[in-house]
């Protein structure tokens, strides 16, 4: 393996390889999905989504350390157990700091599992290629979430750039049923006023 440090995009093929050949279902989301319904902006790690089988544990972990990225099996499978709150794995390439964060799918998560049978794949060309993605409603509602724990502008700025490319391609009912599930109304009615 090259010891050199990577660029996101190097990074995010490096990812893509190691899911591949661990035959992991995945779904991207955050800056890298926003590249593909929104405005490109720049990243210093990738957040995916991957439907992980126990049996697959090992041979994932074994990719992973094989690319640089050292995420013990047993923590991975500690992780798959615990009843926690969403915290993704942590895969840190060891020669670029790059950091893709891994979120898992769990029963219960009616949402994750509902982005992830609406996932698409997006054509980013050269030398990405094509690459499951969340949809832009998805994204959305993801961005409406974090937005309300953290506060960050960048989710607002992400929302607002969808709205103003796909507004009206996006399945706005959809949004709203998760909307009023989520108890996001006021953020979400407040996004939509601020691109009107």
């Amino acid at each position: 393996m090259n010891d050199q440090p990577l660029d996101i995009t190097g990074f995010l093929k490096l990812m893509l390889e190691t899911l591949e050949v661990s035959g992991v279902e995945y779904m991207i989301g955050g800056a890298i999905a926003e590249w593909a319904w929104g405005e490109p902006r720049a990243t210093q790690d990738l957040d995916i989504v991957i439907n992980l089988p126990i049996k697959a544990i090992g041979r994932f972990s074994k990719e992973l350390e094989k690319r640089k990225m050292l995420v013990p099996a047993d923590i991975i499978l500690d992780a798959m157990m615990e009843d926690r709150a969403d915290i993704p794995l942590n895969a840190i390439h060891m020669y670029s700091g790059l950091k893709a964060d891994l979120y898992l799918m769990r029963a219960g998560d009616n949402l994750r599992q509902s982005a992830f049978e609406r996932r698409v794949k997006v054509d980013y060309g050269p030398p990405i290629g094509k690459v499951y993605v969340h949809s832009p409603e998805d994204l959305i509602l993801y961005k409406l979430m974090y937005l309300g724990l953290s506060g960050q502008p960048k989710h607002a700025r992400d929302i607002a750039a969808i709205l103003r490319a796909k507004k009206n391609q996006l399945d706005l009912r959809y949004i709203e049923e998760w909307v009023n599930r989520l108890g996001f109304g006021s953020v979400w009615n407040e996004m939509l006023d601020s691109i009107s």
